[in-house]
């Protein structure tokens, strides 16, 4: 479905983002990986060229307009322009709200919603040009409900759900797709971090916070990386071209607030 398209892929190293490089690559896309931690979007890479796909890794800082705009030519340079946008790089911490320093608060909003916005605002000129493009942005079941004690995080998430409404309806007629996706809580290192936070501030045992979370889901687990690649794929094929500014969840119905049936 992905034949030769161009994909640049943001936190990428690791979790969602690893999963997504994986499935586009295996749906035949030449996959940019960039986060800011070297090591890991080189070994993403290196999973990508072993299963027979074409990669290429970059070191980004997705808050940095300059890094953006270099990771964006070094991948036009190698693959050609941006056929498709994941905006996937996050960043969460942990706190009740009065302690939120102004260094966690903007930390968080500039990962989660300035980085997405400097992305797409960096490929956008090249998909209009071309009349063809796909973004879609990694948001959260914190982008439609709120969660205590992340408060920065669920403002960046509700911030990047506007953002795609918005400039889904600005570039709809020019043959580009503005789509979110929101997982609930996923099999991640980034929720291994959060169980680890739990035990720390609450003195509870890392099984009993993973069943906490687990309980947050009516389906009784965390999703699957894999789950939230799949729809990945499907959003960045010709399939979905009829579908822009959509909120699409995975989280086994989280965001709803459904009891499962005992």
């Amino acid at each position: 479905m992905l034949n030769d398209r161009v994909a640049f892929i943001t936190g990428g190293g690791r979790g969602i983002g690893r999963a997504i490089a994986l499935a586009f690559a295996a749906d035949g896309a030449r996959t940019a990986v960039a986060a800011r931690s070297g090591a890991q979007v080189e070994s993403v890479a290196a999973e990508v060229v072993r299963a027979g796909g074409e990669a290429l890794h970059l070191v980004c800082d997705v808050t940095s307009t300059s890094d953006v705009k270099s990771a964006i030519q070094e991948t036009t340079g190698r693959f050609g322009p941006v056929d498709i946008l994941v905006n996937n790089a996050g960043y969460v911490e942990s706190a009740p709200v009065m302690r939120v320093s102004d260094e966690s608060w903007n930390q968080t909003l500039a990962v989660n919603l300035t980085g997405t916005f400097l992305c797409l605002r960096e490929v956008m000129p090249a998909m209009i040009a071309r009349r063809q493009g796909r973004v879609i942005n990694i948001a959260s079941t914190a982008a439609e409900i709120g969660y205590a004690y992340t408060a920065a995080y669920c403002a960046a998430k509700h911030g990047v759900l506007g953002l795609t409404r918005s400039v889904a309806l600005e570039v709809a007629a020019k043959g580009i797709t503005v789509n979110a996706i929101c997982p609930g809580w996923v099999d991640t290192a980034m929720t291994e971090e959060s169980i680890d936070r739990i035990v720390r501030t609450t003195g509870r045992s890392a099984d009993a916070a993973r069943a906490t979370l687990e309980s947050m889901n009516p389906q009784g687990r965390l999703i699957r990386p894999e789950e939230v690649a799949r729809v990945a794929v499907w959003l960045a094929s010709d399939a979905a071209a009829g579908v822009t500014g959509q909120a699409y969840n995975v989280d086994g119905l989280e965001a709803e607030g459904v009891a499962p049936d005992p």
